[in-house]
């Protein structure tokens, strides 16, 4: 039986300029909102803390506070 990826999160390790799938998935969710982010849309992510982000505001956000800003 095929199982089917769709509304399923995806598990991803971040790298510089890409990403490696680890676990199947449609979507991974914004570290900071919450937010699905569709594979296909994702473009924002910290290498260092492996999260994704839904834009770049909000990972300039995440920065910021994981600077104790």
């Amino acid at each position: 039986m095929l199982m089917s990826n769709r509304d399923r999160p995806a598990r991803l390790h971040y790298m510089a300029y890409s990403f490696r799938i680890l676990q199947a998935g449609d979507h991974v969710v914004c570290a900071v909102t919450g937010q699905k982010i569709p594979l296909d849309d994702l473009l924002y992510w910290s290498i260092a803390r492996q999260e994704p982000y839904a834009s770049a505001e909000i990972s300039a956000q995440a920065e910021l506070k994981a600077r104790g800003g």
